[in-house]
């Protein structure tokens, strides 16, 4: 498998931008979001075994994952959401496996919002933090997604304290500037990682 770095941040950090900055270094880059997405498709078994353990209502008509009632549901009920990441956790971690093990880049990327809280950093050699103060996530997130301070302020009362993110990651860079600065500090570290993939190999 190619050398894995793992990428982080909270809400409104700029864990996506920095992603998306890594590709277009030609770095492969496995999203686990979109990774937990994609193992909850029409299909899947994943959602075969969703449906065996909460009900048919879990099913829109076209038989895809009704999003909004699942988590609706989770909500009221916070031991449903322990049932639901039995099913979804060694799911997405097999796949972000298999993806990452295609990777042809000199290192890949595993970006995940919850890399420590899920274990995912296991998967990595080296983990990045993007960080940001509790008041830029909030700005940040609220012009992108329309949501209110109060919404953004329970999403990240949910995710990791910053300070334990900060002390479990190999690098960070505080993203509180333009996307120029935050590219700045990017490139000596892709530099880093690829002499360090180097060095790995066989």
């Amino acid at each position: 498998m190619a050398f894995v770095v793992g990428l982080t941040g909270g809400i409104g950090s700029g864990k996506s931008a920095a992603s998306a900055w890594f590709e277009s270094q030609g770095i492969a880059v496995v999203d686990a979001d979109v990774v937990a997405r994609e193992i909850v498709q029409k299909g899947q078994p994943a959602l075969t075994q969703i449906q065996q353990a909460f009900g048919g209502w879990v099913l829109l008509e076209n038989g895809e994952l009704n999003r909004r009632a699942l988590r609706e549901h989770i909500f009221k009920a916070p031991e449903a959401r322990k049932v639901l990441e039995q099913i979804t956790h060694p799911a997405i971690r097999s796949s972000i496996i298999w993806q990452l093990q295609q990777a042809a880049s000199p290192y890949a990327l595993l970006a995940s919002p919850l890399l420590f809280e899920t274990n995912q950093h296991e998967l990595a050699q080296r983990s990045l933090l993007i960080d940001a103060s509790e008041e830029l996530q909030i700005q940040r997130a609220s012009q992108r997604d329309g949501q209110n301070a109060e919404q953004i302020k329970k999403i990240i009362a949910a995710q990791m304290p910053r300070a334990q993110k900060q002390q479990r990651a190999d690098d960070i860079v505080l993203n509180d500037g333009h996307l120029d600065h935050l590219y700045l500090h990017l490139q000596p570290l892709h530099e880093k990682y690829l002499a360090l993939a180097k060095k790995q190999l066989p």
